[in-house]
């Protein structure tokens, strides 16, 4: 049987009401009296639970996402798994709000954190852009106390107290082995669409990347990475022309979310054209070029565990109490035409 409140206040000879000051850090306790409490609790073995305390005394998270604005699929996806999140508040006990930004745009994305000191709140939510000046305001929010959790593309030396998303380099470790098996022993050129290099999550994929390239498929050239912003037009644009300006283009990589203007570009461009294309995430575009042959593979995380993932850290650090490591491991899924879900 566990160790009770009531066993704590018998063996250290106090009231009820001494244990909940000493339980909650609760000033008007004694300096001998806290040690009496706190030995007692050591001896007994008891095991505060923290999520049934906070239920009884009705306490609400105050969270906040801080998500960049943009026309791509795979963010609309994290929205709608925030706002999800959001209709399920009252059972989780959170109040949710969405801060917007502009994509890639650190000094908005400074100003953004920097407005949320000295509210009271559980912890935040952000999709960092990997810039010096982020990074020393999300150290700020920590040090104000409040709970900081990376989402999606994590932030390179801050002080942040997690990161809810996908090995990144292993991700595009995992795309280069891809596309080289799949265009066995061809020679040719490679191109490779990025959103943009000033976010982490895109520079990790590409270092995985590169690197089995030049260690396993050294007759794969890579070509100079393209920056699409993320942005659909951009991306077309970009891919056009550079299917348009080189006929030793045999593979593609996006490595970031362009890939309706990536498609775009393949159906208007690459028509009769024999590229092998891996992209990253399953949108119902991705999809639907999957099924009809447009692409070879997705590489695919998964937007709604790593919002849950973030609001259980948040909510896990905001009561001083451990992370569970493999509960908010996020999966690499690949997805074939094969075993689409």
């Amino acid at each position: 049987m566990r160790p009770t409140v009531y066993d704590i206040a018998a063996a250290a000879g106090v009231s009820l009401a001494t244990v909940d000051r000493v339980l909650n850090r609760r000033p008007g306790v004694r300096l001998v009296t806290r040690e009496k409490v706190e030995a007692a609790i050591r001896d007994i073995g008891y095991i505060r639970d923290v999520a049934a305390a906070n239920l009884a005394k009705g306490r609400v998270y105050p969270l906040v996402f801080i998500l960049p604005t943009g026309d791509n699929s795979f963010m609309h996806g994290l929205y709608g798994e925030v706002r999800q999140a959001m209709a399920r508040s009252t059972f989780d006990r959170t109040e949710i709000r969405i801060v917007e930004v502009p994509a890639f745009d650190a000094p908005a994305l400074v100003a953004a954190l920097d407005a949320l000191q000295g509210l009271d709140l559980a912890g935040v939510a952000l999709v960092a852009t990997d810039a010096p000046e982020v990074r020393a305001a999300v150290d700020r929010l920590v040090t104000a106390g409040i709970p900081v959790v990376t989402l999606v593309s994590d932030l390179t030396g801050s002080t942040r107290h997690h990161y809810a998303g996908v090995d990144n380099i292993g991700a595009g470790r995992t795309a280069a082995r891809l596309l080289g098996r799949f265009l066995g022993g061809c020679k040719g050129d490679l191109t490779i669409l990025a959103g943009s290099m000033l976010v982490r999550d895109h520079r990790e994929r590409l270092e995985g990347f590169s690197s089995v390239m030049a260690a396993e498929f050294p007759q794969l050239r890579l070509l100079p990475v393209l920056e699409g912003r993320d942005d659909p037009e951009i991306a077309n644009r970009l891919i056009s022309e550079a299917l348009s300006g080189s006929n030793s283009i045999i593979g593609i990589y996006s490595l970031g979310a362009g890939n309706r203007g990536l498609l775009k570009a393949l159906k208007d461009t690459g028509q009769g054209r024999e590229l092998t294309v891996v992209v990253h995430e399953l949108t119902e575009h991705t999809r639907a070029a999957l099924q009809d042959g447009t692409i070879d593979a997705v590489l695919n995380q998964d937007a709604g565990h790593e919002v849950r993932s973030a609001i259980r850290v948040m909510k896990a650090t905001a009561d001083g109490q451990d992370v569970i490591a493999g509960q908010e491991r996020i999966r690499l899924d690949i997805f074939l035409k094969d075993n689409l879900p």
